[in-house]
């Protein structure tokens, strides 16, 4: 039996969970929204007074593996209507910056052109200025799906540290090559 699967999921007061045996869905309705997931077969689900109770069918490999996972999604699902989730990144560099322009995040990072991003629905994103950006919503794995797509843009590199990157992020930096060898031109 999974550790984490067999662990009851604590409703916090404000959020409803409702299970659809027929169409296999877990919804979470909570002040900042709904949320819903998908059960896979074999995997169950039961609210039980305050509780939520992830069960198995069977002990194939497969449905050992998603019990737990299930559990954490779930869990995932009651925080992001509660409280959301929120990813910061920062821009480095002379020149880089972002710019918010409706629905697309425009990113000016030593590229030729500006490169846009789409923000889809579910997800808020603000520039505080134009080298932060804060990237905030419900669902945890579209928020990071979101932030790592603006990552990847333009990601950090190790000599002088230019990019975005997250807020929390540590860039180890690299030493040039005339630092490595020691000087230019010896033999």
């Amino acid at each position: 039996m999974s550790k984490i699967g067999k662990v009851p999921v604590d409703i916090p007061g404000g959020v409803q969970i409702s299970v659809d045996a027929k169409s296999r869905q877990v919804a979470v309705k909570g002040p900042k929204g709904t949320l819903k997931l998908g059960l896979v077969e074999g995997i169950s689900a039961k609210v039980d007074g305050g509780k939520v109770v992830i069960e198995r069918g069977n002990d194939e490999r497969f449905v050992r593996a998603m019990h737990g996972t299930t559990r954490a999604q779930i869990k995932n699902m009651i925080e992001g209507v509660t409280k959301g989730y929120q990813r910061k990144l920062e821009v480095h560099g002379v020149g880089y910056k972002a710019i918010l322009q409706g629905k697309k995040l425009a990113l000016t990072v030593g590229f030729a052109n500006t490169i846009e991003v789409q923000i889809p629905e579910g997800v808020t994103v603000t520039t505080p200025d134009q080298t932060h950006i804060e990237v905030t919503g419900i669902d945890k794995q579209l928020v990071g799906q979101i932030a790592a797509t603006i990552r990847k843009v333009r990601k950090p590199e190790p000599y002088k540290g230019k990019g975005v990157r997250y807020a929390d992020e540590v860039v180890r930096k690299k030493a040039g090559k005339s630092a490595a060898t020691g000087g230019a031109g010896k033999k």
